[in-house]
Parts: C-alpha cells; sequence; structure tokens
C-alpha cells in the first residue's frame, strides 16, 4: 500500500506554498509520513528559504514534482495565468498518482476559480475536477472542524456551487439521499462510535409546515423517512437556525446542509481558521484546507497554517487509521 501522501501547491500567488510549508514543518516532527510536493521547486524552495523553515526538500521524505518544463518565479502577480494553469496541471497529477496506487491520499492547496477560467480552463471547483477526473458519479463536499473547546461540527452538502435561486429546483432526492449516505460513512471512516445524522430543512423554520416552502414535505422528508427504515439513525428536517447548535453540543454526529452557506456559515463561524474540506465518494482521500488564495496577504509570510495542518491530519488519519 502507498504510504506517501501527496499535496498539490495550488496557486502560486497566492498563499499556497506559504501555508503548505508551515504545516510540513509542524507535521514532520510528528511521524514518518512521507510526501510527494506537486508543485513549483524553485517556488518551494523559495518559500523554504524565506520562512527559515529548514525542511529537507528532495531528502527521503519530501520528494519534490513537477512537469519539466514548468519554471515559474515566485513573484508572479496574483491570478497570473501561468500559475493559474500549472495549479490545475499540479491538480491532475496528484489525483493520478492516486488512482494510480502510488499515493495514500492527495492534500490540496487553494486554487482561484476565476483566474483558472481567465486562463482559458472551465472550472467549476475542485471537488467537481477531481470527481470528473475519477469518473465518480457520487461524490460530496464535507467540511468539518473544531471550535476553541475542542467541539467537532461536520456538514455535508447536498448542493455545492449553484446560485441561491437555482437550489430549489436542482435540489432533488437523490442529491439528498447520497449526502446522508456519505456523512454516515465518513462516520464510520473516522471510527466514530455512531453516524447519527441531522437533515436540514431548506427554508425557514423548516418550511412551517408549509407555510414557508413545501420542499420539506415533498422532498426532504420522504427520503429521510426511507433511510430511517433502512436502518440509518437520521432525523429531520430540522430548521437550519437550530440544528448546527444542536449538532455542536453533540446531539448529531454530522448535518447534511441543503447548500452551500447554509452549511458553510455555521461551519466557518466555529472552525473559521482550521477548516477542512473532505471530499466524500471519491476512489481515493482528498483533503484540503476550507479557505481561499487570499491574494490579499499571500506574499506577506503572515498567514494561518492551520487549516492545511488539519488538513494534512485528517489526511493521515484516514489514510493510516492505526496511527
Amino acid at each position: 500500500m502507498a504510504q506517501e501522501i501527496g499535496i498539490a501547491l495550488g496557486d502560486i500567488t497566492g498563499i499556497g506554498p506559504e501555508v503548505t510549508l508551515k504545516a510540513l514543518a509542524a507535521e514532520l516532527p510528528l511521524d514518518d509520513t512521507g510526501y510527494v510536493l506537486f508543485g513549483e521547486p524553485t517556488v518551494i524552495r523559495h518559500w523554504n528559504d524565506r520562512l527559515h523553515l529548514a525542511l529537507p526538500l528532495g531528502g527521503d521524505r519530501l520528494h519534490l514534482a513537477s512537469p519539466p518544463d514548468s519554471q515559474l518565479s515566485a513573484d508572479l502577480p496574483p491570478g497570473a495565468a501561468p500559475a493559474a494553469r500549472a495549479a490545475v496541471a499540479w491538480l491532475r497529477a496528484g489525483a493520478t498518482g492516486c488512482l494510480q496506487g502510488k499515493l495514500a491520499a492527495l492534500v490540496t492547496a487553494p486554487v482561484n476559480k476565476a483566474a483558472i477560467i481567465r486562463a482559458g480552463q472551465p472550472f467549476v471547483g475542485q471537488t467537481e475536477f477531481l470527481s470528473e477526473l475519477a469518473q465518480a458519479r457520487r461524490t460530496a463536499m464535507m467540511l468539518l472542524g473544531t471550535d476553541a473547546r475542542g467541539r467537532w461540527l461536520r456538514v455535508a452538502l447536498a448542493t455545492v456551487h449553484i446560485a441561491i435561486k437555482t437550489v430549489p429546483q436542482k435540489l432533488t432526492t437523490e442529491k439528498i439521499r447520497l449526502a446522508i449516505e456519505l456523512a454516515a460513512q465518513a462516520c464510520r471512516d473516522l471510527g466514530l462510535a455512531r453516524a447519527r445524522i441531522a437533515v436540514c430543512g431548506l427554508n425557514p423554520h423548516a418550511g412551517e409546515g408549509g407555510q414557508f416552502g413545501t420542499e420539506e414535505i415533498t422532498t426532504i422528508s420522504p427520503i429521510v423517512q426511507v433511510l430511517q427504515q433502512k436502518g440509518f439513525d437520521v432525523v429531520g428536517p430540522m430548521s437550519g437556525d437550530t440544528v448546527f447548535h444542536y449538532a455542536l453540543q453533540g446531539d448529531f454526529d454530522a448535518v447534511v446542509a441543503m447548500y452551500h452557506d447554509q452549511g458553510l456559515a455555521p461551519l466557518k463561524a466555529v472552525a473559521f481558521d482550521s477548516g477542512i474540506n473532505w471530499t466524500l465518494g471519491l476512489p481515493f482521500i482528498r483533503t484540503s484546507p476550507d479557505h481561499g488564495t487570499a491574494y490579499n496577504i499571500a506574499g506577506q509570510g503572515i498567514a494561518n497554517p492551520s487549516s492545511m495542518m488539519a488538513a494534512l491530519r485528517l489526511a493521515k488519519k484516514l489514510a493510516h487509521p492505526r496511527r
């Protein structure tokens, strides 16, 4: 079984290289995990020197992998097209390594969707890109993290990067079923004692009995009942303005949110610096920090690596459960 974990460096004009190397400096002493960095060697060495990390780049545990024609400088402007194209190439290379069994997991640093599109490549998001590359049609996004007291919040999304006005039309029974099933499996993969799932309603107060909308009655409640009959420990639909409070208290192990911001707003409220994005349903492990390229602070050496550290630790936990 492959032991090394791949890291796609993301958009090098953002904070990806900085948080990646800071996280590796914190994680390397903890165990014997090896890493393969898919990125520009010149940029990686630049940040290693600038941050005085003295990481053993190119050694037994930190391998550098980059296309032979890659020669990106560390001073490209934010959102530069060469950096955007390289980020996608590194993402593809890392995922290919996982699919070929050469890597135990893939951790992806942030990319910028707008920059990738401007560079001439259609792109919705890393989750969608990896799902298509792996030909995985049953995937979902889970965000997870802890608050200052160490309490976990885990949120799976029934729909992801779509406009709010399209959510009612695109929210299907199958998407909700998939998010519930994958959230339950995620709890088992994490080794939790149970997999108790709460499902959000779409409308305020979960529709108030049909007064604010009928999606809870026609779409959400029926699939919850079906899965309950199949033995899933799932409840809902519950009001989105209270369910996350109860989940944080430990009443639920994961929450299924109906749309992107319904789930990410509470998650980032409690775990802004340490949230993790975990793609469920892929044929390989993929995690990433739950933040973007942060062009506004890129290059200053002040980026917080906590989210990347958490993403690395989750990847290691899933890849090497006995550790």
